[in-house]
């Protein structure tokens, strides 16, 4: 079992920045691709963000690309998302989730083969 409980969110201005972070417990965390979805009212969850087990390799939504930094500390078994220059669009419950088997990439294309889910934080971005 892996326990994920991701914190940082909040109200910002359009403009502005947040960090979320998602700490794990439970089973070994490097054995895990990581990543954050998210789900804006009335939508289907995306994909915004993933990272490797060691962290080298990202990958991330258009939507998001040049905005976000997704990054992990192996050592304090944690992953954060850096958002930069938030827009309303960007309103969303967050999601962390973790993957045994799956690379950043195929993490974003298969939601349904994630392990594990965090609870979510709300971000809200006001215009």
């Amino acid at each position: 079992q892996v326990q994920l409980v991701e914190s940082g969110g909040g109200l910002v201005q359009a403009g502005g920045s947040l960090r979320l972070s998602c700490a794990a417990s439970g089973r070994t965390f490097s054995n895990y691709a990581m990543g954050w979805f998210r789900q804006a009212p009335g939508k289907e969850r995306e994909f915004v963000a993933a990272t490797s087990r060691s962290g080298a390799s990202t990958y991330y939504a258009d939507s998001v690309k040049g905005r976000f930094t997704v990054s992990r500390d192996n050592a304090k078994n944690t992953m954060s998302l850096q958002m930069n220059s938030l827009k309303p669009e960007d309103t969303a419950v967050y999601y962390c989730a973790s993957a045994v088997g799956l690379g950043p990439t195929t993490m974003s294309k298969n939601s349904e083969a994630i392990d594990y889910w965090g609870k979510g934080t709300l971000v809200t971005v006001s215009s």
